[in-house]
């Protein structure tokens, strides 16, 4: 890598509990040497695993990857509702769960896979009135988010552990972008009549990245490494070669008259990577120029 403080290119990170993404942040804007540095989607202070981070014009990729699809491991307990629908709530009721047969709990999981309606957990991130639900909620307030559709592509229970009264479920998913686990819990619970809710849980892939190409803080404080922007578009988008004269065109935002199905990164003759494009109005028109 040339000049660290001016280098773009993602950092994948495999992020232990009890830190918050901005945490991360701030100990990789040391790491780089810049301040430009975000991330693609925040993880819970509890939670572990990918968070993706961009640094300097990487940065505005992120936009684009909060959008595709992760991976997680969880481990849900049933018999216990939580105010935040994970352990780091308080407990709100308790259930003894311990009539549960193991079929009937899968089949309340497999009820979560598709396309759903999902009313988001009260202490999420999202804006009520242009304030935090969480902020909301810590201030005493009475929060009702509204259901929002996302998609869970795929849901497979591993074991379902008898823990005392209560059970505790490892499973692992691949859903869309907005899915919010925590409220899988929550819903399953409910469904079952006992309550239930997220005790762990690792994020194993946001989209193309996943842990095995992550490296902890540690790793990173040791030997600090840039996935280059062009094989970190590479690797999420489809590619899209153009000849020098249409380069030219590209580095100045001009669109395209090039077939696309979609959003694509276009790269030049040489391999350098120039922009996003996607199909508007008939043609390729640019999303984000990167040269």
């Amino acid at each position: 890598m040339s000049d660290p403080a001016t280098a773009a290119g993602l950092v994948v990170v495999d992020k232990s509990g009890g830190m918050t993404s901005h945490d991360v942040v701030a100990k990789v804007r040391r790491l780089a040497g810049t301040r430009k540095v975000g991330h693609a989607g925040t993880l819970d202070p509890m939670a572990t695993g990918v968070l993706v981070l961009g640094v300097n014009r990487a940065t505005r990729l992120l936009g684009h990857l909060m959008l595709t699809e992760k991976g997680y491991d969880a481990t849900v307990r049933l018999g216990v509702a939580t105010t935040t629908d994970d352990a780091e709530g308080e407990v709100t009721a308790t259930a003894s769960a311990g009539h549960l047969d193991e079929a009937g709990v899968r089949a309340a999981f497999a009820g979560q896979v598709g396309d759903l309606e999902q009313v988001p957990t009260a202490v999420s991130a999202i804006k009520v009135d242009g304030k935090r639900a969480y902020q909301r909620v810590r201030d005493g307030e009475q929060v009702e988010l509204k259901a929002r559709p996302v998609t869970v592509h795929e849901l497979v229970v591993h074991e379902v552990r008898s823990a005392g009264d209560h059970l505790d479920v490892d499973l692992s998913l691949r859903c869309s972008s907005g899915t919010y686990v925590r409220a899988i819990a929550r819903d399953v619970g409910a469904a079952l009549g006992v309550g239930g809710h997220l005790t762990a849980l690792r994020r194993t892939a946001v989209g193309p990245y996943d842990l095995g190409v992550a490296r902890t803080l540690d790793e990173l404080g040791e030997s600090f490494a840039l996935l280059p922007v062009a094989e970190a578009a590479r690797a999420a988008f489809p590619a899209v070669e153009i000849d020098d004269e249409q380069a030219r065109d590209v580095r100045v935002g001009r669109p395209l008259d090039v077939p696309l199905e979609g959003l694509v990164a276009v790269f030049a003759p040489d391999g350098e990577f120039l922009a996003l494009y996607e199909p508007r109005e008939g043609r390729a028109r640019p999303v984000a120029v990167f040269v």
